[in-house]
Parts: structure tokens; sequence; C-alpha cells
């Protein structure tokens, strides 16, 4: 035997804020021994784990061995060779019980186990026929739970219902079988109306193994109502103390977003195990509640339990580092993980790639990846998911090319979720065909929406709408989101007529715009100064009492200067709580087109009078940098020309026109994509690049 002692693991940083504020509700942390030192970004101890000592190993010089016949049989049943395992039972079953105090009923229950656990069907069925054909073993209520056991977890839900029904003794262990059977199935539904049935046609009492299962499935159903009436039921039955009642509770509640009383149920449970504080972290974690999130974590090593953190632990808190750009705390847990020999773990070593390639950290990234002997589809998903990430092209064909060649994994569709936003130029379009050729062989555009959504956005960035337009006539069902790749598509691509059409048919399908539709219609509208149209969009904004955002206030004040509305114009602007640097261009841009250069000069002089902009204003791009001081060493009227190896933003491109008009001069800038000429507040590009 093996026994290896831990010492506490030391895990210590501060922290300042006792609640947090989700969705207008303030969410309390939960409450510890010690809580002070709140800060899980302040400082780190990197824990000593016991489990770097050599083990304690001691030994028993008379163990007794195993007989031959039951250690043969255990060997097969191991090793997977469950068809031998079966055939040397039935020919040796008096042998093997003889040479063992375990009796037949044992016997064949340690083999359905073992078909179970590898999912070995057929050998299950044998078993199941000789326990049925035997007068002995048919209605043993042990070995009956076990083949209910087996089908569920060989995935084999029906089958399970028929060993079920047709049971003549029926206990709360059987039920519980078929209630764990569904639940892990995914038939909800089934477990539920399971649940009612024990409960009002029984006189069993459920108990701590029925109710996680209910629980469970409450949790897949996204019942909250019906969650809290079983949470209601554990309470009155006294099982809510129960552990795994008390670990489903926080699971569900966590599932719902109701981060709160996950947090009453962790606060009130007499016993907590690490499932207990892995669930309420991912809890917070699935909430965005990340540093509360880190504060439990140190809980857990400091708590009295002396809980080590498992797999599921690092999986959790690894996420939460890529989430916040955090990769120096990403780096301590990648620590943390060596310490505790976690590393060698296919998901700890997954969460870990793609902590550091969301990060942008992609040579760390690529050693875990190119050190992982196991990789799995995930492995390579999370690398080429960081390379496309980075915009860069060729590293992710590149691994898509090696990930090919593999035998074991081939492209899935969240393979061609991560390579497609890579895809964003013309030059790129066959490289997109070659895709959408591989997804068509695959059917991955008939079974994923989302997918025939990259798609249609991918051809649009690449100028393709026809190719666009042919994948979104050919989508089954077309949501928001489809709708919204093909109109901001034409959009972006200087056919708003199109845009607006596509709107036309979408309102007639019965689906109301999104921020991103109204985004895209008010660009449209804007080009096409379709006044109308834009002020339905707008009317429609203001019945559903949409918030006025940034961009899409931008929107609606290009839309209504280019309208040569100037009024609405400096309304939505004055009524705008934050003013970026692109809301100043848009509102001066709109005056000067205008032909009202004075109230454009007023609201430039506005915009300079503000002290943090103007350092904005001066050291933000090296375009306007560039241009002022051509201004300053060159005579008037003179042609300012100016190179740049990066697109030109909005923000510049606004202020660069605004330059052109009122200091009366001509400016050409080119860029990655284009040649753009700026001359009496107009661009080349009519805005479009």
């Amino acid at each position: 035997m093996y026994s290896v002692a831990s010492h506490p693991i030391s895990f210590s940083f501060h922290h300042h804020h006792h609640n947090v504020t989700l969705h207008n509700k303030t969410i309390r942390s939960p409450s510890f021994n010690n809580n002070k030192n709140r800060n899980p970004f302040h400082s780190f101890t990197i824990p000593k784990s016991s489990l770097l000592s050599s083990p304690t190993i001691s030994t028993q010089q008379n163990e007794p061995k195993q007989p031959y016949p039951l250690q043969h049989f255990n060997n097969l049943c191991n090793t997977g060779n469950l068809n031998e395992a079966f055939n040397f039972l039935q020919s040796n079953i008096n042998d093997v019980v003889s040479s063992s105090n375990l009796k037949p009923e044992e016997l064949i229950g340690i083999l359905l186990q073992s078909c179970g656990r590898n999912k070995n069907i057929e050998v299950g069925r044998k078993v199941h026929d000789f326990v049925s054909s035997s007068p002995r073993f048919r209605n043993d209520v042990v070995l009956i739970t076990r083949i209910v056991t087996m089908y569920s977890n060989c995935g084999s839900p029906y089958d399970s219902l028929l060993v079920f029904n047709s049971s003549l003794k029926k206990n709360l262990f059987v039920w519980n079988a078929l209630l764990t059977c569904y639940s892990r199935n995914a038939l909800f539904y089934e477990a539920v109306f399971m649940f009612v049935e024990l409960i009002s046609l029984t006189e069993f009492s459920p108990d701590n193994f029925t109710l996680p299962c209910v629980i469970k499935a409450c949790a897949g159903l996204s019942d909250v109502k019906l969650g809290e009436a079983v949470h209601a039921f554990a309470l009155k039955r006294k099982l809510f103390s129960d552990v795994f009642v008390g670990n489903a509770l926080i699971a569900m509640y966590g599932k719902f977003g109701f981060v709160e009383s996950a947090v009453k149920v962790f606060e009130k449970m007499p016993v907590r195990n690490l499932v207990s504080w892995n669930s309420i972290m991912y809890a917070y974690s699935e909430n965005g509640v990340f540093e509360e999130s880190f504060f439990l974590f140190k809980g857990l090593l400091d708590g009295e339990e002396g809980l080590v953190p498992d797999v599921a632990t690092m999986v959790t808190v690894i996420p939460m580092c890529a989430a916040q750009g955090e990769v120096k705390l990403g780096m301590v847990f990648h620590g943390l993980a060596l310490k505790l020999g976690l590393c060698g773990e296919l998901k700890v070593n997954n969460s870990l790639i793609d902590m550091y390639s969301k990060c942008g950290y992609l040579c760390e990234a690529q050693v875990l990846f190119d050190m992982n002997e196991e990789k799995n589809v995930v492995s390579w998903n999370s690398m080429i998911g960081g390379y496309s990430k980075e915009g860069h092209f060729r590293g992710t064909f590149e691994l898509l090319r090696k990930m090919q060649m593999e035998e074991k994994f081939k492209a899935n569709e969240v393979t061609l979720l991560n390579v497609l936003p890579v895809c964003v130029e013309e030059i790129q379009f066959l490289k997109l065909k070659e895709i959408h050729g591989y997804a068509l062989k695959h059917g991955f555009l008939q079974s994923d929406e989302l997918v025939a959504n990259a798609f249609v956005a991918g051809y649009a960035k690449c100028g393709s709408l026809d190719y666009a337009e042919g994948v979104f006539c050919g989508m089954e069902s077309k949501s928001v989101s489809s709708w919204n790749a093909i109109i901001g598509g034409h959009a972006q691509n200087g056919f708003p007529r199109k845009a607006l059409d596509f709107y036309l048919l979408m309102r007639d399908s019965g689906l109301g715009p999104d921020w991103f539709t109204i985004g895209s219609l008010l660009s449209a509208c804007a080009r096409l100064k379709s006044l109308p149209y834009g002020k339905e969009i707008h009317g429609f904004m203001m019945r559903n009492g949409l918030e006025l955002d940034e961009f899409i206030g931008i929107s609606l004040v290009s839309l209504y200067a280019q309208c040569g509305k100037m009024l609405p114009a400096k309304l939505i602007f004055d009524n705008m709580e934050e003013k970026s640097l692109v809301c100043w261009n848009t509102i001066v841009n709109g005056f000067s087109q205008n032909e009202l250069p004075s109230d454009a000069l007023d609201i430039f002089r506005q915009m300079l009078s503000k002290e943090d902009e103007k350092v904005k204003i001066l050291r933000s791009h090296s375009e306007k940098l560039a241009i002022s001081f051509g201004l300053l060493n060159t005579a008037k009227g003179t042609t300012l020309r100016v190179c740049k190896n990066l697109r030109i933003c909005v923000d510049c491109h606004n202020a660069i026109k605004l330059v052109s008009k009122v200091d009366k001069r001509e400016i050409i800038v080119r860029d990655n994509k284009r040649f753009h000429h700026f001359k009496k507040g107009f661009c080349s590009c009519g805005d479009y690049w």
C-alpha cells in the first residue's frame, strides 16, 4: 500500500472587495474563517505540495495472494478482455467461487461493471442473457441494478428501461439506477417523470442518490421553478445536509446564473468536499465573477479540510486567467499544476494551451502543445485558435494541414470556426473555398448553423458576396445571427441597398433586429442618405427601450449628418455620456460636410479644450503625427503624402478629412489596403476601405 502524507498548501493574497455586483444584484463572497488578505491579483505564494516529496511506502509482508482462478478473472476484466472473462466465468464459475469468498452474483456484478466501464455492450448483452436464463439470478435485485447501470454506461437507456420494466422486484436502488441512467444520457424530462412516479406511486422515500439526478435534470431543462421545488423537497426530507445533494444544488444554481443562491447553499453545507469547492468556483467563473472565484481558490487551499486541487479545479481556474487576460496569474497556476503533478493530464494541458494562446503567448502555447504526446481534437483546436486570433494566416493553415495528416483526428466544426476568422482578404478566397468544400463533404453546413454563419461572414470579408448569398440561401433555418452576417457583409462591402433589402426580408420572416443589425443598417442608411429607413430603425430602438451605446450613437449621428439633419445629430451627440475621439470626429465631420464650418470649428475647439483628449489626439496614431509635422513644415497648399504599413483607422480617416477641408490641402495616404486621396473634406474611397 502507498500512503502519501499531505502538508498544508500555502497560497496567500490580499482581497479588498467583499461584494460583487452582477446583473444589478450584489453577490456576497462566501464566508470563511480567515477572510483577511483578499486581493487575488496582488501577490501569490506558490504552494509547496507534499506530492513532490517521496511517498512513504508501507509493505505488508503477509498480505494474502489472490487464488489463481479469481486472479485470472480479475486480470481479464481489468485488461478489457471481457469476452474471454465471460467465457472463463461460465466454464469455471464453481472453481472461482470455491477458491474465494465471493458469491457467483458478486462475480457477475464485477463483469457487468467492467462492461459498463469499457462500454462493451455486446458482452454486456451476453451477461444479461445469462442472468435472465438462470432461475437463480433472474430476480436478483442487485444484478438487475447492475444491468440497468451497465446499459446506462454504454449509452443505451432504452435497454435500461426494458430491464427495469421486466423486473418483478424493484427497490430504491433500481429506481435510482434508472434515474441516473436518464440523467447521464440527457433524458431530463424522463428523469423528472420517473421521480414523480417514485414519490407518488411507490412507498420508497428518495435518498441522497435520488435527488442529485433530479436536480441535474432540472438544470438540464433550465427550469428554475422546478429546481427550487426540488430544493424545498430536499429541505423537507432533511436531505439538504448531504454533500452530494448540496453539490448538485450549487451546480444547478450556477447554471441558472443564481450565484447568490449557490453561495447560500455552499455556506450552509455542514460538510464540503473538493467537488463542493470546484462547483462554487465554476458557478462564479461561468457568471463572470472571476475575482471572487480566485478568492474561493485561496479558501480551498487554506481550508481546514486539507483539500488538494485536482484536475477539475485547475480546468476551472486556468480558463478564468484566459478570460481576464491575466497571463502572469495563469503562469502561477501553471507552476502549481506542475508541483501537483497535474500537467500530464490532458485536460489541464489543453486549458494551459488555450490560456497562453488567448493571452497572445503563442511560443509558450506551442511548447506545451509539442510536448503533449496525447493530443486530442481540443488540443489542436486550442492551438489553431491561438494563431487565428493573432491573425497569423500561415501559422493557422500550417497547423490545420498537420492536423489533417493525423490519422486519429480530423477537423470538426470547432476547428472551422477557429480557422475561418483568419480569412479576411481577397487573396485568401481559394483557401476559404477549400474549407467550404471540406465542410460540405462532412455535412457541417447542414448540421451547425454557426459554421454556416461563419462562411457567410468569411465570404463577405473576402468580397465574394455571391458565395455569401449562396451559403445563406442554402440554410434551412436562419437565426438573427445569420441575417446579421449577410446584412453586415453587404453594408461593409459598399452595397447598402442590398443590406436594406435583406433587412426587409428579415422583418417579413418575423425576426427583429439586434444591436449588430441596427449598426449595419444605420451604416447602410447613412451611405444611401435614406432618412425614412433610418428613422424607422431609430424608432424601433426607442419603442423597445434599447439603450444608446457609443457605437450606435455614433452611427445615428453619422446617419443624420449624411442626410443633412444636423439638429437631431447634435441632440444625439449631446445626450451621449461618453464621447470618444471617433464620436467627436463624426460630429465635426458632419458640420463640415453640411457647409457649417463655424459650427465645425466650435466643436473642434471644444474637443481640444479637453486636456486628456489633447494627449490622445497628439500621441495616439502615427499618421496624425506625420500630417501635423507636414502642416508645420510645408508651404500652405502643398500636397502631403503619407505611407503607413497598417490599415488606417476610422478615427484617423475622419480627422484627415477634416484637416483637408479646414486647411484646404490635398492629403494622400497609402495604407496596406489602398490609396486614400483626401480633398475638401472627402476621401476617394467613399468612406469604405
